[in-house]
Order: structure tokens, then sequence, then C-alpha cells
């Protein structure tokens, strides 16, 4: 079959997804051709991605370093602003090694595709993200998924496969539901099984737990291997693996993400810790963010489609049906709110949504006449 028919009957079939240019943007307003839009579908959660602090501080690392990085760690992109934000997050979240990678998605890559070997087991989160899924599925070991959220279903899976290393991976907030897993039980479990236990908090850094040090602080635990992202909270970009020394110096020698990538650029660096130091200074943000969240759950809570398990900054409104979907979502933007319809086949049947992101930004006002709009829908 020539290339092009086969790439063409593939678009043509699951032609889903579009890309739509903004103008401009910050965590309230967004600017789509000449419409100003308040932005319910931003990840800024705490509106770190204008903060003259870090601006300016970014400003400054490229004067001090200039805008690229030179190179990937072991030839010429390692500097000493890495070295000193890595030490940085491990002591802010009391861990002996961090890892920085590009992304979110290339951290969890990283982690699953080094560490897993043959017969090894990685059992995941039906749920889980897909970087973790994809990485899993690629890796030379196993994948098993258990139903979301359910410890009946972790524990038989961890019982059956006891005999081989296992991989435990969650979430510390649903990027698509918002709501958060028991993380004690899931850590008392894979202790009893010697295995490890993997959470991604790309949503929950720098909101949930003291200073902001993410769903596991807040929980209690101390997973083995936590993910981080900078693309949310720090309203950055880049992502940190933190772990124990030995995890970490596995990951920095058999890593081929880690090893042949370019590193983040050092100005970036920079920014980052800037974030950081207002992320722990950040308690005032954090409880504005609260005050929003329950606000929209105040004023949504008989509404039959909206979860009542998700009170974090992610709130999805469940309309089952695509078409449902994109009715709300045009008719919200009608109204002047940029909202993201997500459909099936990016979530499973049945189960198509729109994803509310609120965060620090947002005002009153905003919260009660994009949820009487919601309310409105209902009837129709």
């Amino acid at each position: 079959m020539n290339w092009y028919i086969r790439i063409k009957k593939k678009i043509n079939k699951k032609n889903l997804r579009t890309r739509i240019a903004k103008k401009n943007s910050n965590s309230r307003f967004i600017q789509i051709m000449n419409k100003k839009y308040i932005n319910f579908s931003s990840n800024d959660y705490l509106g770190l991605s204008h903060e003259k602090k870090i601006i300016k501080a970014w400003k400054k690392g490229a004067e001090i370093y200039g805008i690229g990085s030179g190179g990937s760690n072991y030839i010429n992109g390692y500097s000493i602003e890495h070295k000193l934000f890595e030490e940085e997050l491990a002591k802010w979240l009391n861990y002996k090694k961090t890892i920085l990678f590009t992304s979110g998605y290339a951290a969890n890559q990283a982690v699953i595709t080094s560490l897993i070997q043959k017969k090894d087991i990685i059992i995941a989160d039906r749920l889980s993200h897909a970087s973790i899924i994809d990485a899993a599925i690629n890796s030379k070991g196993k994948l098993y998924r258990f139903k979301h959220n359910e410890i009946k279903n972790l524990k038989k899976l961890l019982s059956s496969n006891y005999k081989n290393k296992m991989l435990i991976i969650t979430e510390g907030v649903f990027s698509m539901d918002g709501d958060t897993p028991k993380l004690k039980i899931y850590h008392k479990l894979t202790k009893e099984k010697n295995a490890l236990l993997m959470v991604d908090d790309a949503h929950g850094i720098g909101i949930n737990g003291l200073q902001g040090r993410g769903t596991c602080w807040k929980k209690n635990i101390k997973p083995e291997i936590l993910i981080i992202t900078f693309g949310k909270a720090f309203g950055i970009s880049g992502a940190a693996v933190l772990c124990d020394q030995d995890i970490g110096e596995y990951l920095e020698q058999f890593s081929k993400n880690f090893i042949y990538s370019t590193t983040i650029p050092t100005a970036q660096i920079y920014a980052l810790r800037m974030s950081l130091k207002c992320i722990k200074k950040g308690g005032d943000l954090r409880k504005k963010l609260k005050k929003n969240i329950k606000k929209f759950n105040q004023l949504n809570k008989y509404l039959p489609y909206i979860p009542k398990k998700s009170k974090n900054h992610i709130q999805p409104i469940i309309l089952k049906d695509n078409n449902k979907v994109i009715n709300l979502t045009n008719k919200l933007r009608k109204y002047g709110y940029w909202v993201h319809g997500i459909n099936t086949p990016t979530v499973p049947h049945n189960t198509a949504r729109i994803r509310i992101t609120i965060n620090t930004e947002h005002k009153k006002q905003d919260i009660k006449n994009i949820s009487e709009i919601i309310y409105e829908f209902q009837n129709i």
C-alpha cells in the first residue's frame, strides 16, 4: 500500500483533535483570533507563568548563560544551576536524588524503559497518563492494568505476581478525573510485596501539602519514585524524578532519554529556581485556589454529571456523549468561556467530558457565571 493512502486513511478515521492557535493569554484570559475568553482550560494553576519575579529571573539567566544549554548532560549541558536546582528539589521533598528531564512524558518514559527488564511486572492504574502506558507497553516487561483506584483489583495483581520484580504506578491527582487514590494503602501493599511504588504527581505538586510539596507529602507517604513536572503549578516546563541514591545513579547511567537529550536551558533552570521559591512562599495562592475550588463544588454539587469525588482543581463534566460535549463546549465559548471537550476515544467509552481547570486567578463571578451556563445546559 502507498504510504500516503495508509496515512490519509488513518487521519480520516480518527481526525478528532484540532490545535487552535492563541494570540495571547494569562492564567485568567485567553485570546483566540480577536475574541477574549475567560480561560477554564489552563494548567497554570497558581498563575506563576506571568509572575514578574520569575520572568525577571529568566531574563537574567539568559543574560548570564544565553538561551540554550549547549548540549546533553554528559557533554556540555549540565551547569551549576542544574546542580543547585537538583539539590534544592531533593532537600524540599526529602529525597537523596533528583534527575531533571525536559518533560513529564520524558521522565515517565525514562524510568520505565530503563528500570524494567524481562520478566519484570508493571502494574498501573487503568487511567494512568499516556506516557506511562506507552512506556510500559514498549518496555521489556509485562503490563497489567488495575481498575481505576480499586484496591481489591490491585491486591489481586500483587498477589499473583509477587515472585517477580514489580513496579506499581499511579498518579497523585488524575489528570482527567481530578481524583486521588488511597496512596497510604498503596504504599503499604507495595512494601509488603517488596515492590516499588511510582507516583506521577504532575497535577499535585505545588498545590497540595505543606509548602506545595505535593499529594504524597499531604498523604504522609514517600514513594520510591516520585515524578513531578514544572508545566503546571510551576508555570514553566520540564520535569524531575525524585528517588534514592541507587535508583538515581542507575537512571543517570542507563536512561537513554537522560544521556542523549539536550538538557533544559540553563536560563530556564534559573527561572525554575525562582518559581520554586514562589511555590514555597505561595500559601496565599493555594488558599485562594482552594476557595475557588470550594465555590465551584458548592455551585455544582447537585449536577448529576459532575463527580462528587473531585475536590481538586480539575473538575470533569462527564456528559458521556461526544455530541453533548461538543454542544456544551460551543455554548460556553459563545458566552466567552474557553474550555476543551475531551471525547471518546481519548477517554474511555461513555465518559466523554469537558475538563474544567480552576486556578488562582479566577474571580468568584467567573465561577458563578460558568456554573449557571452548565446548570442551564442540563435542562436543554
